[in-house]
């Protein structure tokens, strides 16, 4: 696989302190959360965790791709949501990965023109750019 090069628009930057079980802040100021395993990984699930970090920067990107696509295709994706399901679990290799799940509810359009936005916004998504060949990423819409 062909490792992409872009003309960088902007970077995000953040610090983690204490890793899963710790604090993670941005330079900006703007996010700076507790974090700590989910109580299902043996954590007390206090903060946040870095799952649901993903997810939610994962959907938010996703929306955007997709509304990108609409204005393309000149679709009423007005009321849309989209939701990312992050899930954590130990590889066959002893390690841990991701899986991810992207529902999409698209109310204005029928259901095979939604699939076909999610599916042209999957090939867009930066988030799905950067999974696609090492996780695993389920589509659905609605």
């Amino acid at each position: 696989m062909t490792i992409q090069h872009i003309d960088v628009a902007y970077t995000a930057v953040a610090t983690a302190e204490n890793g899963r079980d710790g604090r993670v802040s941005t330079d900006d100021g703007k996010l700076d959360v507790v974090v700590n395993p989910p109580k299902e990984m043996g954590g007390s699930g206090a903060g946040t965790n870095p799952e649901q970090l993903f997810a939610a920067g994962y959907s938010a990107c996703f929306q955007g791709a997709l509304g990108v696509v609409a204005r393309q295709e000149k679709a009423d994706i007005t009321g849309s949501t989209v939701t990312a399901s992050v899930s954590i679990g130990r590889t066959e290799a002893g390690g841990f990965g991701l899986e991810v799940a992207i529902s999409a509810s698209i109310p204005n359009v029928d259901t095979a023109t939604a699939q076909a936005l999610v599916e042209k916004a999957h090939q867009v998504c930066p988030y799905s750019n950067a999974t696609r060949g090492n996780v695993k990423v389920e589509l659905s819409a609605g």
